[in-house]
C-alpha cells in the first residue's frame, strides 16, 4: 500500500512539473511575427556553361539565388523548361534594311528553325517603318516557318528603327505562361535617331565686327546617333515588362550608316544592351559580317535547351513597376542569364 501511495505521489509530481513547463493558453495562441508583404514573380532564366568542354550541372531550387537590393528573396520553384514544360514561342525578326548578302546565311537560319522540337511555335516577321510585318504567325508547322524566310528588301523606308519594331511586336504579343523568345537579325542601327535640326544663328558680331562663334551661337544642332538610341532603352524595358527574352545576330545593313564604323558600333551597343538586360545574348564578330550563322545558332540552341522557370517572392511597392533583381548561382561552370528587372505587382 505504501508503494502504491509512493507511485501516486511521483506521478502527481511529474504531472505538476509538466503543467508548469507547458506554455499558457495565451502563449499558445499568440501569433508569430507577421511576414512582410510579398508578391509572387515568375521569370525565365537561362543556364549557360562558362566552359563548353565541361559538364553543365542541372539547377535545383537551392542553387538559384535572387537578390533584391541587399536582401535575398525566397525562391519557391525552379522548374526545368523540358518535357511537359518545354512550350516555347520563338519569333524570328529580320531587318528589311539588311543587304541581300545576308542571303548566304539564311540557309543556316532555316536549318535552325527546322530543327526545333514539335513543342516550339515559330513566327517570322520583317522589320520596317517602325513596325513588324508578320509573314508567318506562330505555328507548329516548321516547314511553313522555313518557307516564310525570304531575302530582306535591302532598302530604306521612312521610319527604320529595329527597337521601335521590337516594341510594337512585344506590346501586341498575347501573354501566356510559356517561354517567349525573340531572335533579331539586324545591324541595330536606329536610323530615326537624332533631333530635327534648327536653323543656325547668323554669324555673330561684336560692334559690327565678326567674332569667333561659340557653341551657344548655334542652338540645337542635329547629330546622328551620338549615343545609343533611347529607343533601345524603351525596347529593353518593354521586353522585361512582358517577360520576353531578346537575342540578336549582327548582319550588315544598307546605306551610309551601314558602312559607318561609328554607326555600326553604336548599333551593336544597342543590341547588346537589349540582349543583356532581357536575359538574352547578342551574337557578333565585332563590326565584321559573319561568315556563317551556324556556330551562333548552335549556341542559341544550347541556351534554349537549358532554360528554367523561376518563381520567387519579391517585396512590392505601393505601385506596380519594374524592380531591379540579381539572379545568380554558385555552381561551378554555371552562369545564369536573366532579366535585370522584373515586373512586381503592387503591395496589398
Amino acid at each position: 500500500m505504501q508503494d502504491y501511495k509512493w507511485v501516486l505521489r511521483v506521478l502527481g509530481s511529474l504531472w505538476f512539473l509538466a503543467l508548469a513547463a507547458r506554455p499558457s493558453l495565451a502563449q499558445q495562441k499568440a501569433p508569430a511575427s507577421p511576414s512582410p508583404n510579398t508578391a509572387q514573380v515568375h521569370l525565365v532564366i537561362t543556364d549557360t556553361a562558362l566552359r563548353d568542354d565541361q559538364e553543365l550541372p542541372p539547377l535545383q531550387k537551392e542553387d538559384v539565388k535572387v537578390k533584391q537590393g541587399k536582401a535575398f528573396l525566397k525562391v519557391t520553384q525552379v522548374i526545368p523548361a523540358r518535357g511537359e514544360n518545354d512550350a516555347l514561342q520563338l519569333m524570328i525578326l529580320i531587318d528589311d534594311t539588311l543587304t541581300t548578302d545576308v542571303g548566304n546565311n539564311l540557309t543556316d537560319l532555316k536549318e535552325f528553325v527546322a530543327a526545333q522540337p514539335p513543342s516550339a511555335l515559330i513566327g517570322v516577321g520583317y522589320m520596317a517603318n517602325a513596325t513588324v510585318n508578320i509573314v508567318q504567325n506562330f505555328t507548329a508547322d516548321h516547314d511553313l516557318a522555313v518557307k516564310a524566310i525570304r531575302l530582306p528588301r535591302g532598302g530604306l523606308s521612312s521610319m527604320d528603327s529595329p527597337y521601335l519594331s521590337l516594341v510594337k511586336l512585344v506590346q501586341g504579343w498575347p501573354q501566356q505562361n510559356v517561354r517567349r523568345v525573340v531572335l533579331m537579325v539586324t545591324d541595330g542601327i536606329d536610323r530615326l535617331r537624332g533631333e530635327p535640326p534648327r536653323p543656325q544663328s547668323e554669324l555673330p558680331t561684336s560692334r559690327g565686327v565678326p567674332r569667333a562663334p561659340s557653341r551657344s551661337d548655334f542652338g540645337a544642332v542635329y547629330h546622328s546617333m551620338p549615343t545609343i538610341s533611347p529607343e533601345a532603352t524603351r525596347a529593353s524595358e518593354v521586353s522585361q515588362r512582358y517577360n520576353v527574352i531578346v537575342n540578336s545576330i549582327y548582319a550588315q545593313g544598307v546605306g551610309r550608316a551601314g558602312r559607318s564604323s561609328f554607326d555600326i558600333q553604336i548599333g551593336l551597343s544597342g543590341l547588346t544592351k537589349v540582349a543583356d538586360e532581357t536575359g538574352g545574348e547578342c551574337f557578333s564578330l565585332g563590326t565584321s559580317a559573319l561568315v556563317s550563322f551556324k556556330p551562333y545558332l548552335q549556341r542559341l540552341q544550347r541556351m534554349l535547351s537549358n532554360q528554367y522557370y523561376v518563381v520567387f517572392q519579391a517585396v512590392p511597392k505601393k505601385k506596380a513597376g519594374l524592380q531591379r533583381v540579381d539572379v545568380s548561382t554558385e555552381l561551378s561552370n554555371s552562369e545564369i542569364l536573366a532579366p535585370d528587372n522584373v515586373w512586381v505587382a503592387p503591395g496589398q
